[in-house]
């Protein structure tokens, strides 16, 4: 597993509104049982997007809002295969985090 993994949200039932999930964990942390991960959500259905902290990525050809301040943690068994990776988009998502948690 790595941080800025994109995985397919295990919660089928979802997939319409929400796709997939990104993995944002520290990738020392590898030996927690749990991985920590935000939503990222189909850009048609999001609503109201706050630009800092909803960055628009592009996942296999579908728009995605990455919801920030619904992260969330997930058994790392529920993440299996990546399908894509946002680390050269690295700097909108701890831009995204700083402004969650107040870093400015």
């Amino acid at each position: 597993m790595a941080r800025f993994d994109v995985y397919a949200n295990p919660d089928k039932s979802e997939h319409r509104h929400t796709p997939y999930v990104l993995d944002v964990q520290n990738d020392y942390l590898d030996a927690v049982e749990t991985r920590i991960v935000i939503p990222l959500r189909d850009a048609r259905v999001h609503g109201t997007r706050l630009d800092r902290i909803h960055p628009l990525f592009r996942i296999q050809d579908r728009d995605v809002v990455l919801d920030t301040p619904t992260l969330a943690t997930f058994p790392r068994g529920w993440l299996r295969q990546p399908v894509a990776n946002l680390r050269g988009e690295q700097h909108q998502v701890q831009e995204a985090l700083d402004a969650l948690f107040g870093s400015y």
